[in-house]
């Protein structure tokens, strides 16, 4: 069994139309959010419903970075990240593909992200109809959102279509309703 949590980036800023994609930082918004989902994460840490990291990949991108920080604030430690260039305007394919390539010992990972690539990856390996949480990520994956799914899979390469079990979908509105829905 492998789990893998994905985590979309926290809601970023469109204030400087001279700043690129890439360097785009998080709002106000964004910020609190980031926080949010990491006191969110050692709380479930606590009562044993989020294991610990063994390894977290994440997209360079600026927002990415920004929430990683605020993750790991209200974590009250840090994520240690690596972080993978291929992640910044990826497909679905190319998550596959990354995770395929997790070692072997780590049992549970974390990906950092953007959408579309993390939701279309979380509906190629949730089977359609299974949980009404899957319906929710189809409708809408937003920002600062973290799912965890539960692989039935013994080594990452076997990673595919329809093999997951959608355990957790925790949206940051979910833990304060301030903090949503986006726009």
């Amino acid at each position: 069994m492998k789990t893998l949590s994905l985590l979309r980036h926290a809601k970023s800023g469109y204030d400087d139309p001279l700043l690129r994609d890439y360097d785009r930082p998080l709002n106000a918004r964004g910020r609190r959010a980031a926080v949010t989902m990491g006191q969110w994460l050692r709380k479930a840490r606590k009562k044993g419903e989020m294991p610990d990291f063994d390894t977290v990949i994440a997209s360079p991108a600026v927002r990415c970075r920004q929430t990683i920080e605020g993750v790991e604030e209200g974590l009250g430690s840090p994520l240690a990240p690596l972080y993978e260039k291929r992640i910044y305007l990826c497909s679905s394919a190319t998550l596959v593909e990354l995770i395929a390539g997790f070692p072997a010992e780590h049992d549970h990972a974390l990906l950092i992200g953007h959408n579309p690539a993390l939701e279309d990856l979380l509906l190629e390996l949730v089977p359609q109809g299974s949980t009404p949480l899957r319906d929710e990520a189809e409708a809408k994956y937003p920002t600062a959102t973290l799912a965890r799914l539960d692989l039935d899979i013994e080594r990452w390469a076997q990673v595919d279509g329809g093999r997951a079990r959608l355990a957790h979908f925790i949206r940051p509105r979910d833990l304060d309703p301030s903090l949503g829905p986006d726009d």
